[in-house]
């Protein structure tokens, strides 16, 4: 059973927790996690796209690494010197890295979260408490998949009266390519003004409003939220026995990793794969239940 079909609650709860630890920890057998889970459900709930969208993210990591070590000047291990003579550390380089893995984790995460919220959940959540807020997060998450189809539309239109983004020579692509991008960033500002005043029009940012809803939390949504608040749990005394700390400047220091550290690593693993083994058991329960009806007709 996909994850996307739990309760709004509970995937909000989710990815809040997993994108502040992914925007929070730095050290590296915690960063390794989850940029790990993350790839792996991004993969499973995107497919290809993701598996394309992930690994175009590993040379930006590097080319980020590369800038951030070239221009912070911290450390003790001298490793070379750049074209305009700074020193590149080693410090420098690893913090780097992990500046830029820490960013793709969040970047994965925040597809995954795209992928499994949609605007109805939002407004489900966020429609009573705030209604101007909820209005605004239904636009922009409804926005990313409407401008990606409206500039493919608006790119093959071009294409066909030859004004595509690779047609002509260089200055032409470059005026065709600035000449599509200007009408995809026309068209979402009129589409956010219209769909915004219409949504006004009917009342939905009025307090008190009713609205009708399909969610219910039941026993599954609170079993699921005690193993997550569990694995959290785990979690945070491993953050207040400093597990999670590391200094990079002026030399990389980690903590000792104990046994006990293995606890921490594996309660953060599950935390970031309770959903893909949620909808990993769902899948295999019903390919049994369907092998078993058939087996019986």
């Amino acid at each position: 059973m996909r994850f996307d079909s739990w309760h709004p609650a509970v995937n909000f709860i989710f990815f809040g927790i997993v994108i502040a630890s992914a925007i929070s920890f730095d050290q590296p057998v915690f960063l390794a996690i989850g940029y790990a889970c993350s790839f792996a459900y991004s993969v499973k709930l995107n497919g290809k796209r993701a598996v394309c969208f992930n690994l175009a993210l590993i040379p930006l990591i590097v080319l980020f690494a590369l800038f951030y070590s070239g221009y912070n000047h911290f450390g003790v291990t001298n490793l070379a010197v750049n074209f305009i003579g700074n020193q590149l550390t080693l410090e420098a380089l690893v913090s780097g890295f992990v500046i830029g893995t820490r960013a793709a984790s969040v970047l994965m995460w925040f597809s995954c979260m795209n992928a499994v919220v949609s605007s109805d959940k939002v407004v489900y959540l966020f429609g009573r408490v705030s209604p101007r807020l909820s209005l605004f997060l239904s636009i922009l998450l409804r926005m990313v998949p409407r401008v990606k189809e409206r500039a493919r539309k608006i790119g093959a239109a071009q294409r066909a009266i030859g004004r595509g983004a690779g047609q002509g020579g260089l200055l032409r692509r470059m005026r065709n390519g600035m000449r599509i991008a200007s009408i995809v960033i026309t068209w979402t500002m009129e589409s956010m003004i219209g769909t915004s005043d219409s949504m006004k029009s009917r009342g939905y940012t009025l307090r008190g409003r009713t609205a009708f809803s399909i969610y219910r939390f039941d026993y599954r949504d609170r079993s699921f939220v005690l193993v997550l608040f569990g694995c959290a749990a785990i979690l945070l005394m491993g953050i207040l026995l400093d597990q999670t700390c590391i200094l990079y400047d002026p030399e990389i220091i980690l903590n000792r990793i104990t046994p006990l550290s293995g606890i921490f690593y594996a309660a953060y693993a599950l935390l970031c794969l309770l959903p893909m083994l949620v909808q990993i058991m769902g899948e295999r329960r019903f390919a049994r239940q369907r092998k078993a009806g058939c087996e019986n007709v």
